[in-house]
């Protein structure tokens, strides 16, 4: 049972960041604009946030410096939401070029100002946030050593980010216009909705969520940000794709990726894994050979929303 939990544990670590950021993904693309930049979004918000932990937390010790990391991490990724959108809505430029100079510029600039502040591209900060054993809630069988002890607080925002975006996204008036602008923006314009405010909307929020996401990725699997989050943004964007742009299939796709992204991390605390004896680099590969195969085989069963992608000219209806 000890390695079922373990398991487990590890598993929350990988799923929490895909499912955060592919629920930004959602409320971009929900809105009608394609955000192929969850990426560069990731390693920003892992960027600013690794950097403010290295440098402040002997000054603001505990969860507190986590938090106002994540902030942070969230607010860079609402800026660079900023340029995406106006590319996007305003220029009505091709959204998947906007994204991919996103993913591009992101690594550059960190990589570049670590390097010129700290003299590395890799950012060190001390990993102070595991709860070992959550009072009260660690003691339930089964579920406390699963998921309340030896975790972390990012788990639980996540969850919690999970449920409210749902709510937001269908049970509010502000979510059944951001989907509407996806499907048909042309009717959502006819009766009085700001197509382009609603869409900047949509890609802002995205943007908050996977800064945060590139943060809570790097934060209990590493003390150390290199200007890398090794491909899990695109790998939260087949998980969008491959979850149907639902927000409950989301979640089971970042727990089936997650705990393959675990297997992976950790098969060699797994006895008969272990016993095995492939190469490591077989299970790391494992992962991304899903992704591709299951993307594949769902893809034509999928489809997003119909006007994902389609600049809109309020001219035309």
């Amino acid at each position: 049972m000890n390695m079922l939990y373990f398991v487990i544990q590890h598993t929350m670590f990988f799923a929490i960041p895909l499912m955060i950021v592919a629920l930004g993904g959602l409320f971009s693309e929900k809105s009608g604009v394609l955000n192929i930049a969850l990426e560069g979004k990731m390693v920003l918000g892992a960027f600013i946030g690794t950097f403010i932990i290295s440098n402040f937390q002997e000054q603001i010790p505990g969860h507190a410096i986590l938090f106002i990391a994540l902030l942070a991490a969230m607010l860079i990724g609402v800026l660079v939401s900023l340029l995406h959108a106006y590319a996007s809505i305003n220029l009505k430029a091709n959204q998947t070029i906007s994204g991919i100079a996103i993913n591009m510029f992101a690594p550059a600039f960190a990589i570049y100002f670590s390097r010129t502040i700290h003299g590395s591209q890799s950012i060190h900060f001390q990993n102070q946030f595991r709860i070992d054993h959550v009072p009260g809630l660690g003691s339930i069988p089964v579920i406390g050593p699963s998921l309340f002890q030896n975790t972390y607080v990012t788990t639980f925002l996540g969850f919690g980010f999970l449920a409210l975006g749902a709510f937001v996204l269908y049970k509010t008036k502000f979510g059944l216009r951001l989907r509407a602008c996806g499907e048909h923006p042309g009717a959502a314009d006819s009766v009085g909705i700001n197509v382009a405010k609603i869409r900047y909307a949509g890609v802002m929020i995205s943007g908050a969520l996977a800064g945060m996401g590139g943060l809570i990725f790097i934060i209990p699997i590493s003390a150390v940000f290199d200007g890398s989050v090794s491909g899990y943004g695109f790998l939260a964007l087949a998980v969008l794709i491959f979850g149907g742009w639902n927000p409950v299939k989301i979640v089971l796709a970042a727990l089936f990726f997650g705990s393959l992204q675990a297997i992976a991390a950790s098969y060699a605390a797994i006895d008969f894994l272990r016993d095995l004896d492939l190469p490591a680099h077989f299970y790391r590969m494992l992962p991304y050979i899903a992704t591709l195969i299951l993307v594949a085989i769902t893809s034509k069963e999928t489809t997003g929303p119909k006007a994902l992608g389609q600049p809109y000219d309020k001219g035309t209806r």
